[in-house]
Parts: structure tokens; sequence; C-alpha cells
């Protein structure tokens, strides 16, 4: 089960009401209509009703159009399983046949699934205020952990966008602050140096402060990580993560090694083994083959078919779209590809149709 990108090999490397008519795109006489809750980056959950057959791509395209979305393939929709585990949602794969995937009042999170190393690549400012939701967000959960300088600088961002310039009067003390929730252990002090940066930030326009807060965090070590806990061959756990340049291993948070996508020629995995087979070049490893150890089969698929859309989606020019097989007397190894635009393609794309949005509520 190689790494399936379809741009060639690596290189040497707010509720909506429910509709009563079924939506376009589903297959015919598809049967059972699911609604399914939507959990939006604003905290909104919002219903959509899909037929269950339907493949992901319509609840996405239906998700993707009531956002007015331009710059969509920078998203995806995410769900969780029992065991805790999070998958994006396959949009060239039905609804019902998603492992994982609960049909009896199923919720899905719409978030960032590629974060760009770039952020003025992002041409609309509702797609970058959109990142800040997800970077607010990741800030809070303990994702986007940093020290408290980092912290205060971007909290304040995020007060200068929501609230405008500092004024004394309405703020004499930082317990206009203690109403958010900026990081897991805010407290007093924190909140004093997020007042100090916000009183910096007068005259910056929220789309300003937004580029100013995806600009720092850009510059953050774990800036788009989300931890895959493993072992190595020795038993020693760690976490990888997937990214724009390649794929990270860290000890617990502190990164220790980047296996860049020039460096690989080919991820697999056999069963709960990840493989990671590495150019012969000499790049300071001792083996073409780095192994890791997942608990599950089901957890070490997923994170193959991460790498294998951000390979897709970063490294390459453009990706072919292949129809899955949808039966298959004997099966070898997944048929999963990257099916959407690439970060070139999207550029371009919103450059070729972009038309200047009305102003949007925050």
């Amino acid at each position: 089960m190689s790494l399936g990108s379809s741009c060639a090999k690596l290189p040497h490397s707010h509720s909506a009401e429910i509709s009563k008519t079924p939506p376009p795109g589903g297959p015919k006489n598809a049967g059972k209509m699911l609604a399914i809750r939507v959990h939006m980056l604003d905290d909104n959950i919002t219903l959509f009703q899909v037929q269950a057959k339907a493949l992901g791509r319509v609840l996405f395209e239906q998700v993707c159009k009531q956002l007015n979305l331009l710059e969509a393939d920078y998203f995806g929709l995410e769900y969780q399983d029992h065991n805790g585990t999070r998958y994006w949602l396959d949009l060239e794969k039905s609804l019902s046949r998603q492992v994982g995937l609960s049909l009896i009042e199923p919720l899905l999170h719409f978030c960032v699934k590629f974060y760009t190393p770039d952020p003025a690549q992002l041409e609309e400012e509702y797609t970058r205020y959109l990142f800040c939701l997800q970077i607010k967000r990741d800030l809070a959960q303990g994702h986007m952990q940093c020290n408290d300088n980092t912290a205060a600088l971007m909290a304040s961002y995020i007060v200068q966008a929501e609230c405008g310039d500092y004024v004394a009067e309405d703020y004499p003390d930082p317990s206009y602050l203690s109403t958010y929730k900026f990081v897991q252990h805010q407290d007093r002090e924190l909140e004093k140096k997020i007042m100090e940066n916000h009183k910096k930030h007068a005259g910056q326009s929220p789309a300003e402060a937004d580029l100013n807060l995806l600009e720092t965090a850009r510059r953050c070590e774990l800036y788009g990580m989300k931890m895959h806990p493993v072992k190595d061959h020795e038993g020693v756990p760690l976490n990888l993560a997937v990214a724009h340049m390649g794929i990270v291993v860290f000890q617990n948070y502190t990164k220790i090694y980047t296996f860049s996508w020039a460096k690989v020629r080919k991820i697999s995995f056999k069963r709960k083994r990840f493989l990671i087979k590495l150019h012969p070049d000499g790049y300071g490893y001792y083996k073409d083959t780095v192994e890791f150890f997942f608990e599950s089969r089901n957890e070490c698929k997923n994170l193959w078919k991460k790498c294998v859309e951000n390979h897709g989606f970063f490294r390459c020019n453009s990706v072919k779209r292949i129809p899955r097989q949808r039966t298959r007397v004997l099966s070898r190894g997944s048929s999963f590809r990257y099916s959407g635009k690439t970060q070139k393609q999207m550029v371009e794309f919103v450059r070729e149709n972009y038309v200047k949005r009305q102003n949007f509520q925050r």
C-alpha cells in the first residue's frame, strides 16, 4: 500500500432548515436520508440533509455552498470514532461506507485541513478569517503549544480583530479578557501581556489583525500539527504529524526529526506498521526504511491517507481524478488517492474566479 498520490511517484525525492427535497448529486433511489450536524468554525452547528449512500463530496459541497466559500480545498470535514480517532471525511466514498462515521445523529467538524505555510497566498479575507478561527481553536485546545510571549501576541491579534482598538476608559484592567479562553493555562499574568500587546495594535483593521495572527502562527513549531501516537522499533513512545513539508517526528511536543517529501521515496502501511522508505542519499538515517508502530490498523491507515493528501496538495502541480473501483473480487492494497485541487491549482482557480464579496459578519 504505497503513497498512491496520483500526481506521479514522489519526487526524487446559525442552523439551516432541513431541506425537504434530496440534494443534487446523490445516487438515484438512494433511500435513507441523514440529518447531519456540522460544527462550524464559529461554533454554530448547522444541519444538512444528505442521502446515506451519497458520496462525502455531496455533503462537503453543501457546506461550502452554505458558507459561500471559494477557497474550499484548504478545508475538510472531520469526524471522530468511538475510540477518539479523528478521520477526514473521504469525499469519493459514500457516507454509509466510512468506517467509524456514526450514522446515528452524525456530527462532523468543518475545519482547516491543509495549513498553508504562506498565509499571503490565501486570496480572500473570508478564508483568512476562517483560518484565524481554526488557529484560535488550536490554541484553546492545546494543539498549538508555544511560549507565553507568543501566545499573548497571538491572543492580542484575536482581540484586536474582535474588539477593535484598545481604549483605556473601556478596558482599565485586564479583566475584559477573562471571558475569553485563549490558552489552557490562561491566568492574570498572561492576560496582562495580552493587554500590553493589544495597546500596540491601534489602527489595525480586523483583516490586518487576521493576517498578523496567521503570520505569527505559521512560525510556531506546532502550526498545523495534529499528533498521532506511535512507537518506534525499540518501543519508545513518539508522535507523528504530517504537514506541508513532510512527516514530522515528535517526542512529546518536541520536534526531533523531519522526513521532508524530497527525502521520501515511498510511504506504505502493513497492518499496524507504518513504513517510510527513504532515498539512498545518506540523509543521516542509518537505514533506508524506517518503521513506526500504531495501536491499530485503522489509525495506521488514517495517517497514511493524510500523508497521501498532504503530498498531493502541497507537492503536486495537479492530480488526476481517477474513479474508485466500487467492487473488486481481489483487493491488493488501497485505491485511495487525493482527489481535490492542489495548492497551485487553488491559487490559479481563485484568481480566475475571484469576485469581491460583500462584507461578512464576524
